[in-house]
């Protein structure tokens, strides 16, 4: 049932927001040098990586210079990709993740290989479902940019402190998952996004 939701809400939204897609990819293109899409390595089902994409809202080769974005003040970021991490536009093409069965609309949000290695053997088990767009640490965690920019050490707060917080909250989701907390989470992330906005 969960795949079935996913394929087909995701061709949903390709075809819905086909026009915004263009739109975004136009600005991009206008507004800095680069590609339109940004792909990452992060660690999927199983310990497999694939390639995460989204829109690129950082400069060209931004991401040599650290992996942690460091609030909206953050050289590395285009002028308009704040305004899209802000509305999490940038998370769109997720849409095709979930449509190659890399990601779903709800699980456990992938990280990159650098901090997976941190795991110990309990948090690996987070990797034992798909990846998800979004999730209750997601919703808790929407304004992680601006803690890590408050931080004297953001590199040490995201390790010691924020990873292994959004770790509870998925193994705790990993535990007691369903349709149904499925679509609690969605429409708790889509309130968080409009309220923010």
């Amino acid at each position: 049932m969960k795949r079935a939701f996913d394929v087909c809400f995701a061709i949903i939204g390709i075809i819905v927001l086909g026009p915004l897609f263009i739109l975004i990819s136009i600005w991009i293109m206008i507004n800095s040098r680069g590609g339109v899409f940004y792909l990452q390595d992060r660690v999927g089902l199983n310990h497999v990586n694939f390639k995460l994409i989204k829109f690129r809202t950082m400069y060209v080769d931004s991401d040599k210079k650290g992996l942690l974005t460091i609030g909206n003040n953050d050289s590395r970021i285009t002028p308009n990709g704040c305004w899209l991490r802000r509305k999490k536009l940038d998370e769109l093409p997720q849409l095709f993740n979930i449509l190659l069965g890399d990601m779903s609309f709800v699980g456990p949000r992938p990280e990159v290989n650098k901090y997976v290695k941190l795991y110990t053997p309990e948090q690996q088990r987070v990797l034992s479902i798909k990846p998800g767009i979004t999730d209750w640490a997601s919703i808790q965690y929407c304004n992680e940019n601006e803690l890590l920019s408050k931080s004297a050490d953001p590199e040490k707060l995201y390790v010691s402190e924020i990873i292994p917080s959004k770790i509870v909250k998925n193994l705790d989701y990993i535990d007691h998952h369903s349709f149904w907390i499925d679509m609690k989470i969605i429409h708790q992330t889509l309130k968080k996004i409009i309220i923010s906005s």
